[in-house]
């Protein structure tokens, strides 16, 4: 017994499939980068933020140059800790009472969001590197370079992203 299948539908043409498939994949890379990346979702106690360094100032004598962005009053950043400001990609710190750090959020281990700062250590998520909130030194790998340095400024009770 022998029987045919109708040939009504003709099948696509192979190249007709494989630019398909790449267009698809590439709208879907497109879309998945699209995001500028700043890891999102991870959320912390005292920290909210995300990354991009840290300069240093001292409380008094500091100004803020126009064109800053105000990020927070010195009293929002707790003595020995730091907040993260994620839509800034920035963590700072206030190692020391009155003397205030910056550093971007992005940890350099994979690049993902820092999340927390506490116990003088800010802390990703991730893979649970630590870095210093004195100077963003690396304090436990994995990560091996220290989170880089952002520039604030404070003036008075006001602390700038400069």
């Amino acid at each position: 017994m022998t029987s045919e299948l109708p040939q009504s539908v003709p099948a696509p043409a192979r190249r007709t499939v494989v630019a398909a498939v790449g267009a698809a994949g590439l709208a879907v890379a497109l879309t998945a980068c699209g995001s500028d990346g700043d890891s999102s979702g991870s959320s912390t106690s005292q920290a909210d933020a995300n990354a991009s360094g840290g300069g240093s100032s001292s409380g008094s004598g500091a100004s803020s140059g126009s064109g800053g962005t105000a990020l927070a009053k010195t009293s929002d950043i707790p003595e020995g800790g730091g907040t993260i400001f994620k839509d800034k990609g920035v963590v700072v710190t206030q190692p020391t009472a009155g003397t205030f750090k910056a550093f971007s959020s992005k940890c350099t281990h994979q690049g993902c969001a820092v999340g927390s700062v506490a116990n003088g250590v800010i802390v990703c998520p991730c893979h649970n590197s630590q870095f210093s909130v004195e100077d963003g030194s690396v304090k436990k790998g994995p990560a091996t370079q220290p989170l880089p340095a952002a520039q604030i400024s404070v003036s008075g009770d006001s602390i700038t992203l400069a």
